[in-house]
């Protein structure tokens, strides 16, 4: 059974840091491109950003700079390093794990950026 878990979203005010992490079980997972999504409230899902098997990483214009996505191939897990945060980047994170055939998300984290 393919199992993704976010964890680390929180309440931060403007300005603030956060790590989420997305833990995945069930996969051969240093062979997935792992990504990070996100959906604001009334909005569609989007990219944040994703980083390939051999760690290749894309951004969205609107992280670039402010967000770094890692992985730890032995610990099958990901992360979003998120620093500058802006109310704006308010939403539920979700992760997502990709190969050739098949597409796995994980049920998501909420943030919310506030003062």
């Amino acid at each position: 059974q393919v199992r993704l878990v976010e964890s680390g979203g929180a309440l931060v005010q403007p300005g603030g840091s956060l790590r989420l992490s997305c833990a995945a079980s069930g996969i051969s997972f240093s062979r997935f491109t792992m990504a990070w999504y996100r959906q604001a409230p009334d909005k569609q899902r989007e990219l944040v950003a994703f980083i390939g098997s051999g760690g290749t990483t894309r951004y969205a214009y609107f992280v670039k700079g402010r967000f770094i996505i890692s992985r730890d191939n032995a610990k099958n897990t990901v992360y979003l390093q998120m620093n500058s945060l802006l109310p704006e980047d308010t939403a539920v994170y979700y992760c997502k794990a990709s190969s050739d055939i098949n597409n796995y998300w994980g049920q998501g984290t909420p943030v919310t950026v506030s003062s």
